[in-house]
């Protein structure tokens, strides 16, 4: 029996490859997979061990995005990782956007 947890998570908090997979109810070899495609953590932070892997707050909630995407979507990883970028990318502008508007008052 699985039970899901709603917790907040704070900016600055660091999963590791088993805490992100444990908390998404996903497989390690999952995870791993899409990294190496490109799809999670900036080229910059990969290394080839795994287990030295860090995943921060966003990459928790990319994680949980492309999940949802796969499977509602049937999307193979590749386009879940596509549209979870454009969902960000509309994030970011919208915020922007009540920034500005918000400056203007």
């Amino acid at each position: 029996m699985s039970h899901e947890i709603d917790a907040i998570l704070l900016e600055d908090t660091k999963l590791n490859l088993d805490e992100l997979a444990r908390s998404c109810q996903i497989n390690r070899e999952w995870i791993i997979e899409r990294v190496r495609w490109g799809l999670l953590l900036d080229e910059d932070l990969i290394t080839n061990d795994p287990a030295a892997w860090l995943f921060d707050s966003r990459s928790f909630m990319r994680v949980k995005r492309i999940i949802a995407i796969e499977r509602d979507f049937e999307g193979n990883p590749e386009l879940a990782g596509l549209v979870a970028d454009l969902l960000e990318e509309v994030e970011v502008l919208r915020a922007r956007l009540k920034a500005s508007e918000l400056n203007e008052d």
